[in-house]
């Protein structure tokens, strides 16, 4: 008896020991992800700069916020106080990177900017009323 109590003692502590090794490794593992995503995503943001006032509008952009009533006010204050959309940005874009920013303006209008960010202005490409569908034709 004494045997078996010894021989299950051993199994004991060595499927401790193992449990505790993987639980090790699992932390590890999730500290380097952590630190690596949010390293990650703060140099995409910084390639953006928010404190940017000079802003050319493309004949596309000056159009579709004529149509959709979206001032030029509204469009910095979606830069200043949105939210980087990376699925709907493109940062590897051919001509430079493209960044779709979402956000609520003060009357609640949900709207998506795409901004391409230029040496000493952000190009506003376009913007988007997420939440109403505008009827453009002059646009296209």
């Amino acid at each position: 008896m004494a045997e078996f109590f010894s021989m299950n003692t051993s199994r004991s502590k060595i499927s401790s020991s193992i449990i505790l090794v993987i639980l090790v490794i699992a932390l590890i593992a999730r500290f380097f992800i952590h630190n690596f995503s949010n390293s990650n995503s703060q140099n995409k943001s910084q390639d953006l700069n928010r404190k940017e006032n000079h802003l050319i509008l493309t004949k596309h952009a000056k159009c579709r916020m004529e149509c959709r009533h979206i001032t030029e006010d509204e469009i910095k204050e979606i830069l200043h106080d949105g939210s980087i959309n990376y699925n709907k940005s493109e940062l590897q874009a051919e001509h430079g990177p493209k960044y779709a920013v979402e956000g609520y303006l003060h009357d609640h209008q949900h709207l998506r900017v795409i901004f391409a960010p230029e040496t000493n202005a952000i190009v506003v490409v376009t913007c988007i009323d997420l939440d109403n569908e505008w009827q453009c034709p002059s646009c296209n």
